[in-house]
């Protein structure tokens, strides 16, 4: 049971991917008779075994076996169609979206030819090549207008692997005013990734994230924040988890937790309903199953998220979800600080955020009412544009987000102002992401 055990909370997407490219590289020979019962016989094997609930493992072989003995399955010839057929049919008796059956006779060789401890290592190190490529999951770490945090978290990897970068991602986010943990694409991992990401989101006295039956040992395990972290803790900073249906597994654990201790608020759809852990099982030379193995048992709750997923707090669309989450953020900072110069620092990327969905448009006869020399700067309008330039130096467009302010496309932390008398332009003024400005008179003539 150890494998099982490491392969908790497995990204089914990657595995599906993986020996779906093993697989096209070889001629494919057709299902017999003969190999139909020996999987049938194989899966229900192990269903009986590991499955999670033994009445329900119980139910699932009776329908494949009666299926198999019906004829049912005795025209599908193609291995992957039969995969297919028996996931749609054991997941129809549990509705559990971690039971699956998988063609894959690469991956099962592959296994099988590590036989010598060199075998072993080489087939390591090519699993931890590829998840290396991926930069295990973490696909983007970045600082947004307004000192907003966002990681784009793809996979909760092997901390065993993962956990440097998972320390940097979390130390180069500590100096933010708000963190927004992008689980939109993520289709789960490991338990431990979760436990140490969790861990920068909170003191050192330890936290009880979650509980866990095991049905094949019959055991209970739990899991909480560690006490020790390398770099800075960020337990009083905002965070925003977005989500979608595509979010799985251990991405919900990650999220369902969160939520329950009141610690992050979640934004996106609800997601996708799997909180059975277990791990891949080799079937016979070319078929495997992801066996669920055990259930989550949150310490708050005394339920999980299976069948149901977890929803959000603020139930958006998940292309909405960035946006969303970033607006809460920025107005939740803009409430809580009373000095002015803050405000208007977070106050700033709003402008920006509020054109993706409401677009200002000034009609061409004022646009080219601004056109002219303010001192240094300048300002022509060119093809229905107005574009703006200091001292001959960058040209930039510049768009509209009142009638008389705008945005530069390319320079975030720098905006104009029109300014009038009397119906006349008289001013340009800069205005600057910490609150500051500075006005250019309008050349005359």
């Amino acid at each position: 049971m150890k494998t099982i055990k490491k392969l908790a909370f497995a990204t089914i997407s990657f595995f599906v991917l993986h020996t779906t490219q093993l697989n096209a590289q070889e001629e494919i020979a057709p299902l017999t008779a003969t190999e139909q019962q020996t999987v049938v016989d194989s899966i229900s094997s192990k269903l009986h075994t590991n499955y999670v609930f033994p009445e329900v493992a119980e139910k699932m072989v009776s329908s494949i076996a009666s299926k198999l003995g019906n004829g049912d399955y005795t025209t599908i010839l193609d291995p992957q169609e039969f995969a297919e057929k028996l996931t749609a049919d054991i997941q129809a008796i549990s509705n559990d979206k971690h039971l699956r059956v998988y063609f894959a006779p690469g991956q099962i060789a592959e296994q099988r030819q590590a036989v010598t401890p060199e075998d072993s290592l080489a087939y390591l190190k090519r699993s931890v090549d590829n998840m290396k490529r991926n930069n295990f999951g973490f696909k983007e770490v970045k600082i947004m207008t307004g000192n907003i945090g966002y990681l784009d978290l793809r996979s909760f990897s092997n901390v065993a692997y993962a956990g440097e970068t998972a320390v940097s991602a979390m130390n180069f986010l500590s100096n933010t005013d708000a963190i927004i943990i992008d689980l939109r694409y993520n289709g789960g991992g490991s338990p431990a990734m979760i436990q140490l990401i969790t861990s920068y989101l909170f003191e050192s006295d330890p936290v009880h994230l979650n509980n866990f039956f095991w049905r094949p040992s019959n055991r209970n395990s739990q899991t909480w924040t560690l006490p020790h972290v390398s770099g800075t803790r960020s337990p009083d900073t905002p965070v925003y988890v977005l989500t979608s249906s595509g979010t799985f597994s251990a991405a919900e654990e990650f999220s369902y937790n969160l939520k329950h201790l009141e610690r992050a608020t979640l934004v996106g759809e609800t997601t996708g309903g799997g909180a059975h852990p277990g791990g891949s099982l080799v079937a016979t030379d070319r078929f495997m199953v992801w066996v669920p193995t055990g259930r989550a048992i949150n310490p708050i709750t005394e339920t999980n998220w299976e069948g149901t997923g977890v929803s959000p707090h603020i139930q958006v669309p998940a292309a909405d979800a960035l946006d969303v989450a970033y607006k809460e953020a920025l107005a939740l900072l803009t409430k809580n600080n009373t000095d002015e110069r803050l405000r208007a620092f977070y106050k700033w990327p709003l402008a920006e955020l509020k054109l993706k969905t409401d677009p200002v448009n000034v009609d061409p006869k004022t646009l080219k009412s601004y056109a002219g020399s303010y001192g240094p700067r300048k300002v022509v309008f060119e093809k229905g544009k107005l574009f703006y330039q200091r001292d001959g130096g960058t040209n930039y467009e510049i768009r509209p987000y009142s009638t008389n302010e705008f945005i530069l496309k390319g320079l975030d932390n720098f905006r104009i102002r029109f300014l009038s008398e009397e119906g006349e332009i008289t001013a340009l003024q800069g205005l600057y992401e910490n609150g500051g400005t500075d006005k250019s008179i309008r050349d005359k003539g």
